[in-house]
């Protein structure tokens, strides 16, 4: 049950989606929620393209992907909606990059990225796309950076990241792109480095202190958070299993270094590939899967203002492997795993946003 400030916040429900599916593509486009590709029951990419309007809360079929893919990343671009890597209907990463044309409803293909990749994190800034990493068809983990440059329809190749790595989370913080974890094959990498798109050089900052996948990754008034995850044994422990955990560690930008929060400021559940996000002063944690035989319908959000974790109201529609987005005071949780790829479509919101 929700306590406290939890009451500030609550679940709206939308229209289910159309098609069901998980690792799918989101977007938010003037008053529309986009839905692209991803993977539906039967475990194979969709070029299905679904958009929500958040006005009437009805869905409508968009023009189908010409490359069908899951896990993909996506970049708004004014009236455009580019789409970046990802994998393909014979599990190969896909270089291909398309851009749906919101006013005239059709897709375009774009120039190439110069490898195949999955796993690519991409940040925009000035109407430029920066694609970092990924993972190619040898599944080496790739340091490649690019840039692409729309008025030339080309990418750009940048200094390469320390530390190879795919499906790492990144966020633009002023003039810096900050890259943190991500994977190598099955291993959690620990890296933290910033990218400074003025000077064109990396920094390294000091790693995170525990090796985790599938964590939950946020930032919030100067701090990287890193949540929760499946916690990696020692490489001489032998006998250790990884096993869910609920640490909390911190990262704060201004003085450089790391806090790994006690045990009272922990999560109160142990949780990984959980969605997680920042709203109305909370770093939010939602679903995931545990040490339950099905998915978390639990919420918790940390309190920026009273450094605790507070019950949020659970989500109607348990599940993990969600997609998510954040839009004003809404953030969305949509598709992802229930008992089989889920079609619900449901935003956390602050009261006065539902």
């Amino acid at each position: 049950m929700a306590t406290g400030s939890g009451r500030a916040f609550a679940w709206q429900v939308f229209p289910p989606m159309p098609t069901c599916r998980v690792y799918g593509t989101v977007a938010y486009q003037d008053g529309h929620l986009l839905v692209l590709g991803g993977c539906g029951r039967a475990g194979l990419p969709l070029d299905t393209a679904e958009t929500l309007d958040m006005a009437s809360h009805t869905w409508l079929a968009l023009a189908p992907l010409p490359t069908a893919r899951a896990g993909a990343a996506a970049v708004v671009l004014g009236k455009q909606v580019l789409v970046v890597g990802g994998v393909d209907e014979g599990q190969s990463p896909v270089a291909a990059v398309e851009a749906f044309l919101a006013d005239e409803g059709r897709w375009e293909r774009r120039a190439t990225l110069p490898q195949a990749a999955m796993g690519v994190a991409t940040v925009e800034r000035d109407g430029m796309v920066y694609a970092l990493g990924g993972m190619g068809p040898d599944t080496a983990p790739q340091a490649q950076v690019r840039v692409y440059e729309p008025r030339r329809d080309c990418w750009l190749s940048l200094p390469s990241m320390p530390t190879p790595c795919y499906g790492a989370s990144t966020f633009l913080h002023g003039n810096k792109i900050y890259v943190l974890g991500g994977r190598q094959g099955k291993l959690p990498v620990t890296a933290f480095e910033a990218f400074d798109l003025e000077a064109c050089t990396w920094t390294r900052h000091p790693s995170l202190p525990s090796r985790r996948a599938f964590a939950g990754c946020a930032m919030a008034e100067g701090n990287v958070f890193s949540l929760g995850g499946l916690q990696q044994p020692g490489p001489h422990n032998f006998y250790s299993r990884p096993h869910f955990v609920n640490t909390v560690e911190m990262f704060d930008l201004e003085h450089g270094s790391w806090t790994k929060l006690p045990r009272s400021l922990r999560m109160r559940d142990k949780r990984a590939d959980f969605v997680v996000g920042s709203l109305g002063g909370h770093i939010m944690a939602i679903g995931g899967l545990g040490n339950q035989p099905c998915p978390l319908g639990s919420v918790e959000g940390f309190s920026l203002a009273r450094r605790r974790w507070e019950a949020l109201p659970a989500m109607p529609t348990a599940r993990c492997s969600c997609s998510s987005l954040q839009a004003g005071p809404r953030l969305f949780v949509i598709g992802g795993v229930a008992q089989g790829p889920s079609q619900a479509v449901e935003a956390l919101c602050l009261r006065d946003g539902v």
